[in-house]
């Protein structure tokens, strides 16, 4: 329940009131700044409390966008201010200062208790969100004649459209722009009307994705047609759960966590479909199925790792980011750079028609192709970024990475011996250590060449994240981490040679993958990284690299199966677990709610 405090003269003809309670607010009305006081008061903590002019003449969608957003602690736009419990004392503050300056004496007509106590949120340094309205109308006007003309404004805008329009991400791939989200912004709007949360259209999404990739693994050509249709309906889902959330202002941080984990779930979920539907008519494309995640998830890691580098980073000055801007002022170069990224939208379309329309070994040959591009597209322009901008980064930035890095005991126990190593080198030790115990196991598989060279990784993965990570290409070291023991999981269950040793590394891989993914949300919500006792647990990627060598140097092929079935059950046990119970508390703990725009759709 929220609680409104309208303030001020009634105006004849004003639907303030009720706006405020189809927006689920609960009415006050106070005649003067000390009465509004007292009813500030008597508000429960707990709730979400308002301040609004009686004389507030603007769109409901304004008021919407103002007071009903989750995500902000306070915010305000004229006419009214609005705070949630985390921001009642500020708010409380603000407004005995107004009662103890007299401003109950001021005409409320012409002066809003609302804008006065908004500036004395800014004075404080309580400054309050305010959102970005558009054409939209919010005003206190200060005669008859201002009253008709911001009246007149309000009906020359309609503010559904406004709605619907703000619903759609500003910057989104072609094939979501153009194909998608033109329909599934209504779609969200009927969702809305009937009272669906975001939440419950991201599980269908992922019901959607889940009995597509059952489709894909009938290995026929009606279950290939039936995957792809379903892959494109689950990604129509997935645009309408976070329009909906635009739509409704229904963010929350369990949402979030959802969407973006249920987004990996989907994808992965279908390689693993394609790979069985395959296997069912005689061709084995675990391998390929494996590569194309591992690839994947390797080019979210450059992504996340480039961005919590420079989230902070001064003196941005990069020749190449300003060639960017440029770029962006032709307008048919935004949309080749964008679809050239191969986002989920266009990924997604090209997955969905392949697998129609040809071979699971075809669909996943042109997915790895095309995301190899992609990553390489993406990759040479953040390292050009890096190595011309001028730029310092901060101890934030440098402790993101470490998180991301996932490093394990064995480099804490190493590191102390690698304290000389210049700070400027770790991301070709990273590069080193990840080339060379990758290709030992490509090599000789299980041999205990592999053996030494995951030995020689551990010592250099501890002597790249000896020093704090503030080099320009340290942001590199995550995603050589992570190319590294993923790879040797392939690697090693490829030369394994037998049944079963591929899907399991697929589940292996899929676990560790979640763990990444886990953190990267973790840390953007503000929360950190994953407890260490769950780190120590799992082994840290140096750890679960080394275990799996030393695995496949000590088993047969048939037990190296098995071991790696264990250990995938095993990671994917403790993380979900972890996962799972820290994003559900923090839920009902009443953490700030969050809306993160994710991967491009």
């Amino acid at each position: 329940m929220s609680t409104a405090i309208l303030t001020g003269q009634p105006v004849p003809g004003s639907s303030i009131e009720g706006d405020l309670r189809s927006l689920g607010f609960e009415v006050r009305i106070a005649a003067d700044t000390p009465e509004a006081e007292t009813l500030l008061a008597q508000v429960p903590a707990d709730r979400r409390v308002a301040v609004v002019d009686a004389a507030f003449v603007g769109h409901l969608h304004a008021l919407r966008l103002g007071l009903t957003d989750p995500r902000f602690p306070l915010a305000a736009v004229p006419g009214a201010v609005t705070a949630q419990p985390a921001g009642r004392q500020a708010l409380t503050r603000a407004m005995a200062r107004e009662n103890t300056d007299g401003g109950g004496g001021t005409s409320l007509a012409v002066d809003s208790l609302a804008d006065r106590i908004a500036a004395a949120l800014d004075a404080d340094g309580a400054e309050p969100h305010r959102p970005e309205l558009g054409a939209l109308v919010a005003a206190v006007p200060a005669d008859p004649q201002a009253r008709n003309e911001a009246r007149q404004a309000v009906a020359a805008v309609d503010d559904e459209a406004v709605r619907l329009k703000s619903a759609v991400k500003a910057r989104d791939g072609f094939f979501t722009t153009f194909c998608i989200s033109p329909y599934s912004r209504y779609l969200a709007r009927w969702c809305a009307r009937r009272g669906l949360t975001p939440n419950q259209v991201t599980t269908a999404s992922l019901l959607t994705a889940l009995i597509a990739a059952g489709c894909a693994a009938t290995g026929t050509r009606g279950g290939f047609v039936a995957a792809g249709v379903l892959l494109i309906a689950s990604f129509v889902l997935d645009c309408t759960d976070g329009q909906l959330a635009r739509y409704s202002l229904q963010y929350s941080t369990l949402g979030a966590w959802l969407d973006a984990t249920f987004d990996r779930a989907k994808e992965y979920a279908y390689y693993a479909g394609l790979a069985l539907g395959a296997a069912r008519g005689g061709d084995d494309v675990w391998a390929l199925a494996l590569g194309a995640m591992v690839l994947q998830t390797c080019r979210h890691v450059v992504d996340f790792s480039f961005t919590e580098a420079n989230h902070d980073a001064t003196a941005n000055t990069s020749p190449t980011a300003a060639l960017s801007d440029r770029l962006d002022s032709v307008g048919w170069t935004v949309w080749l750079r964008r679809m050239i990224v191969l986002p989920i939208g266009e990924r997604w379309a090209m997955i969905a028609v392949l697998t129609a329309a040809t071979t699971p070994r075809i669909t996943l040959y042109v997915l790895l192709a095309g995301c190899a591009l992609a990553a390489c597209y993406t990759t040479a322009g953040r390292l050009l970024r890096s190595v011309t901008r001028r730029a310092t980064r901060t101890d934030r930035a440098a402790q993101a990475l470490a998180d991301l890095a996932d490093t394990g005991p064995l480099v804490a126990l190493c590191v102390r011996f690698a304290r000389g190593v210049p700070r400027h080198s770790a991301a070709y030790l990273a590069l080193g250590g990840g080339a060379l115990v990758t290709a030992s196991a490509v090599l000789w598989g299980g041999g205990w060449q592999t053996v030494v060279c995951a030995v020689a990784y551990v010592l250099l993965s501890a002597a790249a994240v000896a020093r704090p990570l503030k080099g320009p290409l340290d942001w590199l070291v995550p995603p050589f981490f992570r190319a590294a023991e993923y790879g040797t999981v392939l690697a090693l269950a490829a030369r394994a040679d037998v049944n079963g040793a591929l899907p399991a590394a697929f589940g292996l891989v899929a676990a560790v993958a979640y763990h990444h993914y886990d953190t990267v949300y973790r840390i953007r919500g503000g929360a950190g990284a994953p407890p260490a006792y769950l780190v120590r647990a799992i082994g840290g990627q140096e750890g679960r690299t080394l275990l799996v060598a030393v695995l496949a140097a000590l088993l047969t092929a048939v037990q190296f199966k098995v071991a790696l079935t264990v250990l995938a059950v095993l990671v994917a046990a403790l993380v979900l677990t972890e996962s799972i119970r820290f994003w559900v508390r923090a839920h009902r703990g009443g953490a700030s709610a969050l809306h993160d725009e994710g991967e491009p759709a």
